[in-house]
């Protein structure tokens, strides 16, 4: 399991600082919508210059029609980052089309696909997809799987649930994690190290539970050892 910390604090210093404090830790960095608006690709040049061995998630969650996806997704494999991803509910026709568009890029990134917003509550979810978020997370799963995607962007509840409906090795991405049963703010599906590890995830993202820490290096450090412990 890898750990992916949120730069998703209000100024990019901020954001750098916070990147300079981990820069010895093996990890990875998402970058969000409101920070590449804002810093655009000033932001992953500099934290490649903090450590170039730093893996960079660029989490836009593309949807639009296919061709525009595939257009967007061949000029974020061009920024060199490592991972990004789009919404699942955009379709299989526009998935396998990103995938078609990167195929011929040396070294592409890994695309994930959205799934479920870890923001929704069962009831929301319902109102917008007519179905409970398991049911219709496994089938945006196996969408993205037969398009040919690397992985998922899912609640912890649903890992499991996922990897048995495609493969094993088909990564999940599990946002909402507070790893030492920190406040779950606007998160609706929230689950510990512990949950997580049950569950199989991949990657988690941790947010304010590290750069809202007193102490963020000590912070990850205590997840990273968790996560050492099988």
């Amino acid at each position: 399991m890898k750990l992916c910390v949120a730069l998703d604090l209000p100024t990019l210093e901020e954001n750098l600082n916070l990147a300079r404090a981990l820069k010895s830790e093996n990890i990875w960095l998402k970058v969000g919508l409101r920070s590449f608006i804002r810093d655009g690709e000033k932001i992953l040049s500099e934290l490649k210059q903090i450590n170039s061995n730093f893996k960079i998630f660029l989490d836009l969650k593309l949807y639009d029609i296919p061709n525009t996806m595939a257009d967007a997704s061949e000029s974020i494999a061009n920024l060199g980052v490592d991972m990004f991803n789009i919404h699942a509910s955009s379709g299989k026709r526009a998935m396998s089309m990103v995938v078609q568009r990167l195929s011929g890029i040396k070294n592409p990134p890994l695309v994930l696909a959205v799934s479920a917003l870890t923001s929704f509550s069962e009831a929301e979810f319902y109102d917008i997809y007519g179905e409970k978020i398991e049911k219709k997370a496994t089938k945006f799963a196996k969408d993205s799987y037969e398009s040919g995607l690397n992985g998922v962007v899912c609640s912890v509840f649903e890992s499991s649930s996922i990897k048995c409906a495609t493969d094993k090795n088909f990564i999940t991405l599990t946002p909402g994690i507070r790893p030492f049963g920190e406040d779950s703010n606007d998160q609706s599906r929230v689950a510990s190290l512990e949950v997580a590890k049950k569950e199989r995830s991949d990657f988690i993202v941790v947010g304010r539970p590290v750069y809202k820490s007193d102490d963020p290096l000590g912070k990850v450090k205590r997840i990273l050892e968790n996560l050492q412990k099988g």
